[in-house]
Formats: structure tokens, sequence, C-alpha cells
């Protein structure tokens, strides 16, 4: 397996444009993106758990009950979410797309990111859809382009691998930066392969695989509405479709979870107002459970996410954090080091602080990522939780976010 350009369009038979269409003021901001396949494609998807849920989430939802799909097309700057007319703007998104390509109206994914409860219109969308349709081609920077709202990196990633000698590709596109604290994940993730892979076994590898993904970012605490994680899968590898576990599952699962944990680590590193991505890596849990809620609590504290943008070795807060995770763990058996590729150093053995170089200490935690490393010496299990510091500019952010 090797990592790869070409985004959602590395894999064969897929194309992708991004345009501007009016639905943002910033005329040089792209607000409408397109994924398509050259043929019916399988689908999975899973979507927020926030009880709010956007319009298009509910419309998406109905379209691929089948299992699948053809087009994925999705707007930046309105979030078409509690809106009286938003189920209708969202079928009649599709039903121009569907138009334009001619295709099924129900083959179309829908997504939408932005503000929550701002009116819409379906004008942007008729006035731009001519221009997306017709400029698809491998532009998957487009389409990144097209899904960012405070987004300052665009995240774009795609691994070629091997079955049975056969040559697959998948590559994804995200959008993340705020409102991050999945539980399934708070995102928009759009991933196409050319693999061929059953309706089920797709929907089993995402699933799974988002469990130790997606689901274990934080950035601010906040669930958002209107977010969810697509995979297209077309078949136009040729392979022998995997309809069952074993070695082909197994090369396919290893190959996503390349795309989702690159992903992960992108959306974790550009958190609002971040300055660094903080990586928790926790060992030595009695089980997958305690380590994986360990992991997640230090990277949600605040407090930490604080002592990380000050570069400061309060490891006392990783403590607490691991404290009023409600897990089962003896405080007396824990280890915590501080890493960077600058060097690692130790901060507390047993559940106590031990001597070591504040200076030091203070250059780990200057680098751009991080790793807080938890060693629980009280099992075999372990996880990783993907977050970033907590900075001024993230008030500053939201402060004035639909201004």
């Amino acid at each position: 397996m090797k990592f790869i350009n070409g985004g959602v369009c590395a894999a064969k038979g897929f194309s992708a444009n991004g345009i501007h269409c009016g639905i943002r003021k910033n005329r040089t901001k792209k607000d409408l993106s397109l994924i398509f396949s050259s043929k019916i494609a399988n689908v999975a998807a899973v979507y927020t758990t926030n009880l709010v849920k956007g319009a298009p989430l509910v419309v998406t939802k109905n379209h691929i009950e089948n299992g699948k799909a053809q087009a994925i097309i999705c707007n930046s700057g309105n979030a078409n979410t509690c809106n009286a007319n938003g189920v209708e703007i969202a079928e009649k998104t599709c039903e121009l797309l569907a138009k334009e390509l001619k295709i099924d109206s129900k083959d179309v994914v829908v997504a939408s990111t932005g503000v929550i409860g701002q009116e819409m219109s379906l004008e942007p969308f008729e006035k731009g859809m001519n221009a997306l349709v017709s400029g698809l081609g491998d532009n998957s920077n487009a389409a990144e382009e097209g899904i960012m709202t405070t987004d300052t990196i665009a995240k774009s990633v795609a691994v070629a691998f091997e079955i049975d000698g056969i040559e697959c590709k998948i590559g994804g596109i995200a959008k993340g930066s705020g409102m991050i604290h999945p539980d399934m994940a708070t995102m928009l993730v759009f991933i196409t392969t050319d693999c061929a892979i059953s309706n089920e076994m797709l929907s089993k590898a995402l699933k799974s695989d988002i469990q130790s993904t997606f689901n274990m970012v934080s950035v601010d605490g906040d669930t958002s509405t209107n977010d969810m994680v697509v995979v297209l899968a077309n078949g136009e590898a040729k392979n022998a479709e995997i309809t069952s576990e074993g070695k082909a599952f197994d090369i396919f699962m290893k190959a996503l979870n390349s795309v989702t944990i690159a992903l992960c680590k992108m959306i974790a590193g550009d958190g609002e107002g971040a300055t660094k991505l903080i990586e928790c890596n926790v060992c030595g849990a009695k089980n997958e459970d305690i380590a994986k809620k360990v992991a997640k609590s230090v990277i949600c504290s605040s407090l930490v996410k604080s002592a990380m943008f000050g570069a400061d070795a309060n490891w006392g807060r990783v403590l607490c954090a691991i404290g009023y995770s409600k897990c089962d763990v003896d405080v007396s058996k824990i280890d915590v080091e501080f890493v960077a590729s600058t060097g690692k150093i130790l901060v507390c053995k047993n559940g106590s602080g031990v001597e070591f170089s504040e200076e030091l200490a203070k250059q780990i935690l200057l680098e751009k990522e991080v790793n807080i490393d938890i060693n629980l010496n009280d099992g075999n299990s372990q996880a990783t939780a993907w977050g970033c510091d907590l900075t001024y500019d993230y008030v500053k952010i939201n402060g004035d976010y639909r201004t």
C-alpha cells in the first residue's frame, strides 16, 4: 500500500468539481462541490447523532436506502438546518443536479455545511449547476475547497493497494475545523474507491472503522447537526467483489483506515484557532473501551488543551482528566510522557511526579505535533485519540461566526 495523489479522483471512474455559485458572499471562496461516479456505485454512510439534523441528512438517508448512489453534491456557507423548507431545497437540489447529469435524483447524496437556521434559496443552485457539472474532471482540490468553512487547510488523501494482484485505489476529502466532537463523525467526509465490495461489507467496514478514527477526534466538544461520512465504491478496479470477511476484506480495511486516520489528523490539527495537533496514545488498559475513554477524556479537557497552547508541562491536568473519565484504572500505576519530534520526557511515574527538565518539556510542547503517551500498566489494550490546543482565536472565530 502506498500514498498517492488525487484525493477523491484517484480511484477509476470518479471526477469532481467545485465552484462559487453565490451562497457565500465572498466570491473568492468556492461554495458548491460535486463528486461523480461514471457508473452507479455501492454506498455506505454514517451520520451525526445530534437530535437536530440538517435537512440534507434526512434526504440522503432516504435516497441511499437501496445502497446505491452516483453523485455527491455539497454546499458550504449555509447548513440548511432548522429551515421550514429545508427538505424541499435539498430534494430540488438533487433534481437540478440529476437533470444536468442525466441520472436519477434518488442516486444523489446531498450535504450542506455552514450557518444553522439561515434562510436558504434554490437560486444559487439553479445558476451554478451547469457550470458545476460542465467543469467535472480531475478536480479533487476544487471539490475540497467548496466544502470548507472555517478550515484553513485543504484535507485530502489517497492510497493505492492490491487485492489478488489487482491495483485498487481509495481517496477522500474532508472538512472540519469547529463543532468537532463526534458520536459518529462530526464533520463532512467523502470517500471514493474503485474497489469492488458489496454494500453489506462496505457498510461493515465503515461502521467498524469510525469507532477508532472519527469517533476519536475532538476539537471543542460540540457535536454538529449536519455531518456525515459517505463512501462510494464503483468496482471499476475489476477485482473479485469482496462479499465476506477474509484476506481481501482485511486489505480493504487497512487501506480505508489509512485514509481515515490521515483525515482525522488533518481535521484535529486544523481545529479552529489551533496551533498544534495533540495525539493521546493510551496503552496498558484492561480493555479497549477503557483505553478509548481515557484517551478521549484527555484530549477533550479544556485545561489540558490550554496547557498545550501555553507549552506548559502541567501533567496533573492529564491525571485529572483520566480521573474523571469514570474508568476502572489504578491511578498509582499510571505513567505519562510528552513526546514530539524533538524528543520525549517522562513527567509522571506510577501516578506521581518525577523530576524533569522544564526547559526540555517546553521545547517538546512548542512543536506543531505533540503526543501525550499514557501507560495505565493494567492490561494489554490500547487506543488513540486526536485533538488540538485551545487558543484565544477559537473564541474570536466563534464569537463573530455569522458576521
